[in-house]
């Protein structure tokens, strides 16, 4: 039994499946967490993401090094518990738009040649793979992916949470923006919107898109590039797709109850967003996803939205995560990253280690936020 129990204080900034998952590794070790949410419980970037757990297609090593660990991680939650509806891994399937072929057959080398499971399909061999999917609809050629999966990350957030709550954290929910505390040039604690403080030895900054807004009044610039997305989900329907789907005019991701999650970039241009940060769509536009995403499924079943929510989608300046310490503000950690969700266990279990002991995990080297100083 290790007898190195800490005894940290720690201020975890963010209600996402960052912040929490950070939050719980924490409290495993032994500190003391106090978690803060500027509203609901992943009620951001968590609440409207695809959450499709994979590393396909091209990017840096250590990034994908670091998301196969994210996949591992939630193959041993899935291992203890296959009968859950909301983690399932039943593949993935891509396809590109027509007169691509070359670029397919290209990402297809590029993952065998890092041992990624990888199959490239003429359309009519698709149906074998996934039945549910309209082989119709693929173009030359399609990537199946049969070791990915899908998670509903405000599902995982409440599983979570359970633990938080078994362990002894303490909770904070609609603290509106918090701010980091500084004195001598370390973290001390945390601010709320309303000037109620908590005193830490350390400060978690887990806020999504507004990571980097977060943390410019310590004198630390992140690049941020995050735009503004939706996702849809759908009323329930009958024999829903096991797979998850990335395809030109559609993603979809299955979704516990037999809905559908749906998401791409195509209708961007038609989000306004308002004076008071809120952003609103034409129905159309997300009925029209809707038919696009119905053009997938075998026997084009008529799909209808049943809810939608837009927000930022949180995307560092250059793609890649950030992770880590700020050099100029010790005691102040960030977790900022587009892949929040094959991410979200590994990152709050790293992130957590380098907090308790001090240590930087070599996983996390390329993604320190002091890189963007240049």
């Amino acid at each position: 039994m290790n007898s190195d129990v800490s005894t940290q204080q720690v201020a975890v900034i963010g209600g996402g499946i960052l912040g929490v998952s950070t939050a719980v590794h924490l409290l495993r070790g032994g500190a003391s967490v106090q978690l803060l949410t500027e509203g609901p419980l992943a009620s951001g970037a968590t609440g409207r993401s695809l959450s499709w757990l994979n590393s396909a297609g091209e990017r840096s090593n250590p990034y994908h090094e670091l998301r196969v660990a994210g996949i591992d991680r939630y193959r041993t939650l899935f291992a203890a518990d296959p009968s859950r509806d909301w983690l399932q891994f039943r593949g993935g399937l891509f396809w590109q738009a027509e007169g691509r072929l070359e670029d397919t057959v290209a990402r297809h080398r590029y993952e065998k040649s890092h041992a990624y499971d990888s199959h490239l399909l003429e359309p009519a061999a698709v149906g074998d793979a996934a039945p549910e999917v309209n082989p119709s609809a693929v173009s030359e050629a399609a990537i199946f992916n049969p070791g990915e999966g899908w998670v509903s990350l405000p599902d995982l957030v409440e599983h979570l949470m359970n633990e938080f709550h078994e362990l002894g954290g303490s909770l904070l929910v609609n603290a509106g923006r918090v701010s980091v505390e500084v004195q001598d040039g370390r973290a001390t604690g945390v601010r709320t919107a309303t000037g109620e403080t908590y005193a830490a030895d350390a400060v978690v900054v887990a806020c999504g898109a507004a990571t980097p807004d977060v943390v410019a009044p310590l004198g630390v610039t992140i690049d941020n590039a995050s735009p503004v997305s939706m996702l849809v989900l759908t009323k329930p329907l009958e024999n829903a797709p096991t797979v998850v789907m990335n395809t030109p005019r559609a993603a979809v991701r299955p979704n516990p109850g037999n809905t559908l999650a749906l998401d791409h970039d195509w209708y961007e241009e038609s989000i306004t967003e308002h004076g008071d940060g809120t952003f609103s769509i034409p129905e159309d536009v997300v009925q029209e996803l809707a038919d696009e995403a119905s053009k997938l499924l075998a026997g084009n079943p008529e799909l209808k939205p049943a809810s939608w929510k837009i927000g930022r989608k949180p995307i560092p300046g250059d793609g890649e995560p950030v992770f880590g310490e700020l050099e100029k503000v010790p005691g102040c950690f960030v977790a900022f990253t587009h892949s929040g969700a094959t991410l979200g266990l590994i990152a709050g279990e790293l992130l957590a280690g380098e907090v308790l002991s001090g240590e930087k995990h070599p996983l996390f080297a390329t993604f320190r936020p002091e890189r963007f100083a240049a």
